[in-house]
């Protein structure tokens, strides 16, 4: 009888052969629920035995000795964030280089995918000193949370102004660029008055894959430690379904990729630009990006001392432990 595996994540178009049972394990009956906002702990979880877990939340975990979340390097969230920041269509602003003195909103101070942005910034000469920050919901129809997270400073790092939208303050010029993981609605039809804020950002993240070598990885999977240590074998079955669910959705994909007009140039863009195995899970794959997130979040003042990728990861995609646990 198959063990059930309760699982968490988002609506990802490449776990569809997942969820739909084309991708199987005669050793799981695996039950995906879907989910917009993510399971913030699922070690405490009375739904879920394994989640898709922030990667910056995940490493809180690790260094405040948490051990009831045991994650593996499997990136089911992966992305450049140049993209991720926006502008207003007349804004002068065309490149990172400008931001200094500029006034940014974020969606969350301590998010995976705003720190990766952070870091890009960062290789472009501007720190979180450098520039005016402001935590705040994206839009009328986000609700008022608190995004600073423990980490707002007078002057430096604060809430929105009055909670208010960023878009209404971005409108209004008092801000200058957002980071965003999600456009606002509208933003598509054309006429939004917004932008990303570096026209060409597929060059420049093209320069930054060159540099780096790896595509950011925002979120990964996390097991309840307790499901794991009942059945151990699980992590290594989970994160070979995942991949090869993957697999199966990139093969389906440039077979019919008559889905949007342009999906076979991106498809083809993809497999040229982009060096096989980009994606690949794994330690050993995606140790230097590991080690590169866990410095961000220290130079950021996200985590008080630099963590290693082994301290982060003790254990690997397969449940065997890595080299330093």
């Amino acid at each position: 009888m198959p063990l059930t595996l309760r699982l968490a994540v988002r609506d990802w178009d490449y776990m569809t052969p997942l969820v739909l049972g084309d991708v199987s394990s005669p050793k799981l009956d695996i039950r995906v629920d879907r989910v917009g906002t993510l399971i913030s702990h699922v070690g405490k979880s009375d739904t879920y035995d394994a989640a898709e877990t922030s990667f910056s939340r995940y490493t809180q975990m690790r260094i405040d000795g948490d051990e009831s979340v045991v994650g593996i390097p499997n990136f089911i969230m992966r992305g450049f964030r140049h993209r991720c920041v926006i502008t207003t269509k007349d804004s002068p602003i065309t490149s990172f280089a400008q931001l200094p003195g500029k006034r940014i909103g974020v969606t969350g101070w301590r998010d995976s995918g705003n720190t990766w942005t952070r870091a890009a910034l960062r290789r472009e000469g501007v720190g979180v000193e450098d520039a005016m920050w402001y935590a705040g919901r994206l839009t009328e129809a986000h609700p008022i949370t608190d995004r600073l997270d423990g980490f707002g400073r007078p002057g430096r790092i604060e809430a929105a102004p009055g909670e208010r939208p960023m878009v209404d303050l971005l409108k209004e010029g008092k801000l200058d660029a957002i980071f965003t993981p999600f456009m606002p609605d509208g933003y598509f039809a054309g006429n939004s008055g917004f932008r990303q804020l570096l026209p060409d950002f597929r060059s420049a993240e093209h320069r930054y894959f060159a540099d780096v070598g790896y595509v950011p990885g925002m979120h990964l999977i996390g097991f309840k430690a307790a499901f794991v240590a009942e059945h151990p074998w699980v992590v290594g079955e989970l994160s070979a379904l995942i991949d090869e669910s993957q697999r199966v959705w990139l093969s389906k994909r440039r077979k019919y990729a008559d889905t949007t007009p342009f999906m076979l140039d991106e498809l083809l863009k993809s497999a040229t630009e982009l060096p096989e195995g980009w994606d690949a899970s794994g330690f050993t794959a995606n140790r230097k990006m590991i080690a590169d997130f866990a410095g961000e979040l220290h130079v950021q003042g996200i985590l008080p001392r630099l963590m290693t990728p082994e301290e982060l990861f003790p254990f690997d995609v397969d449940g065997s432990r890595t080299s330093a646990a």
